[in-house]
């Protein structure tokens, strides 16, 4: 048996990992994934790789469409604040948001969570999160991995990754290959920052204002309380309006704003044109940029801004969309429209954001 320089035996759990605690944390997963099971999964969590089928009837032609994602440093928020319930919810729609956008129906999701020393309550809490966003998606949560690895991460401090994957019919798939001049921008409210932008809100937040997670900031809420507001997962929405208006494009709007995301799906010699007086950004948005003194085109390249999520549509079908949408509980935003323009795609706003 190996020894320490005392003379003691060496185990495992004095390297710092605890397999009985990792065994606790697999029973909760394997319960709550169960939560999430659909007709679809064949075999879940408990096995070395989840199995899931989907209907051939409803896809013929099937594509495989897969993503992966994580939350960024708002990680660093949901620790600040001991919160780690919704940090789960933000993992499961940053894929399943990215996912949709080629017209694919998620099926199923895997998650991998790393931490320097594994936390019972903390892993169950994020576990949790993740199987009710996958529960909001529709889709599965069939398999994952919890790994400890002390000298990696600090104590108490983890990481997380998700995994998503789902199916379109071949002729159904979604690219932008349609998009034409004159068609429609259409887009629904994001809840919040979602999971982008944390790096900047935290230093305006954390340093400029000098406040902690558990400081009010304002309508009566703390920093921590509204920075970790919960991604808002767009499919059931995006699953209904596909089926019944014709969609040219969409986008999610992460990481580099309506500039970044918008125009990634369109063709060469096509522009967006964003009406930004069509909405209000939240008020979050407002006290970033102006405890920053954040310059406009920063503000716009990093954050939401409000929009969450955008459709292209034909302007003919600009109308049954909306209204589709407003059947569905939406606040749909007519937010700008498709035109001409030579070179590479670009968004153009109205007014322009200027300094």
């Amino acid at each position: 048996m190996a020894q320490n320089n005392d003379g003691a035996p060496l185990t495992y759990r004095s390297a710092g990992v605890d397999i009985h605690k990792g065994d606790e944390v697999a029973d909760a997963a394997g319960r709550l994934a169960r939560s999430t099971l659909t007709p679809w999964v064949v075999s879940g969590v408990g096995g070395f790789a989840g199995l899931f089928r989907f209907d051939p009837a409803r896809y013929p032609e099937p594509v495989m469409a897969a993503c992966t994602d994580g939350v960024g440093t708002k990680l660093l928020v949901a620790l600040a604040a001991g919160r780690h319930d919704t940090i789960g919810v933000d993992l499961v729609a940053m894929n399943v948001n990215d996912l949709i956008v080629c017209g694919a129906e998620p099926l199923a999701f895997l998650d991998y969570f790393a931490t320097g020393g594994l936390d019972a309550a903390q892993a169950e809490a994020v576990l949790t999160g993740i199987a009710g966003g996958c529960r909001q998606a529709g889709c599965a949560l069939i398999g994952g991995e919890t790994a400890e690895m002390p000298g990696m991460y600090p104590p108490g401090k983890y990481d997380l990754a998700g995994f998503a994957v789902g199916v379109v019919n071949r002729p159904d798939i979604i690219n932008g290959s349609r998009v034409s001049a004159g068609d429609t921008i259409i887009g629904l409210p994001s809840s919040g920052l979602h999971s982008n932008g944390y790096s900047l809100a935290r230093k305006i937040v954390f340093e400029r204002l000098g406040l902690q997670a558990g400081s009010i900031w304002f309508d009566g809420k703390t920093a921590g309380e509204l920075l970790l507001a919960p991604t808002r997962i767009y499919v059931r929405t995006v699953l209904e309006l596909i089926r019944k208006v014709p969609v040219h494009a969409m986008a999610h709007i992460t990481g580099g704003g309506l500039p970044g995301n918008l125009i990634r799906a369109f063709p060469q010699g096509l522009s967006a044109r964003v009406r930004r007086g069509a909405w209000r950004p939240p008020e979050i948005f407002l006290r970033l940029q102006e405890a920053g003194s954040v310059p406009a085109p920063d503000l716009w390249d990093t954050f939401n801004m409000g929009i969450g999520y955008c459709f292209v549509v034909p302007a003919a079908a600009a109308d049954a969309a909306i209204s589709a949408l407003s059947g569905l509980g939406e606040q749909p935003i007519l937010i700008g429209e498709v035109f001409a323009s030579p070179g590479e795609p670009r968004v153009e706003f109205d007014p322009p954001l200027g300094p």
